[in-house]
């Protein structure tokens, strides 16, 4: 079976890693949040561990991708810093990726444009395919921080990070519809470009 070039680079994803249904984890984060608000630095930890995958996601359908690890630490920091302020420890995921998009938007204000060298420039790796996969997913990429805001966002959560639909939600306070109706039209304008981009084989 012979897989299109679409096919092949939205094949290229993170694993995904289970994670326990909303109505189990909302207790145990807010019981975190709570404890982060007091200091417990290991709470705090807890949090990142949960939230890593939906910062990762915002900032690189945002920023390029050589700059996302740093920005993400940032915005942890910043959440650290600022988390006492917090009202609603319901609230901490969207807050979270609010923090996370103006992060993202200040350095793009704030860097001067720059274009982003392949990572395999000058190689000489005897594994092409790898590389041409690699490739291919960073061609999707770029296709995906090319979308509206909102598709784009909600595309790398699910096709980079993994996360579902129902996930990308609850972390991000969105809500499930919003999210269903992002990732279909999202899925629908990246596929139209992808096609104008490549015939199908």
């Amino acid at each position: 079976m012979t897989l299109t070039f679409e096919e092949r680079a939205l094949a290229v994803t993170v694993p995904f890693s289970p994670v326990a249904p909303a109505a189990e984890r909302r207790p145990e984060e807010l019981r975190l949040v709570d404890a982060a608000q007091q200091g417990d630095r290991s709470a705090f930890a807890e949090l990142y561990a949960a939230y890593a995958r939906m910062v990762h996601g915002i900032l690189l359908s945002r920023v390029p991708r050589g700059d996302v690890d740093d920005l993400a630490q940032d915005v942890f920091l910043q959440a650290m810093q600022r988390l006492r302020s917090l009202r609603d420890a319901a609230a901490f995921g969207g807050w979270l990726a609010a923090i996370a998009r103006h992060r993202a938007a200040d350095h793009i204000r704030r860097a001067p444009p720059l274009t982003e060298l392949p990572d395999d420039l000058g190689s000489s790796d005897p594994h092409q395919h790898n590389q041409q996969s690699q490739a291919e997913a960073l061609a999707v990429l770029a296709v995906i921080q090319s979308l509206p805001e909102a598709y784009r966002e909600t595309l790398v959560l699910r096709l980079v990070e993994g996360m579902t639909g129902p996930e990308i939600a609850a972390r991000t306070g969105l809500t499930p519809a919003s999210v269903r109706v992002n990732l279909h039209r999202g899925m629908k304008q990246l596929r139209e470009r992808l096609e104008r981009r490549s015939p199908r084989e």
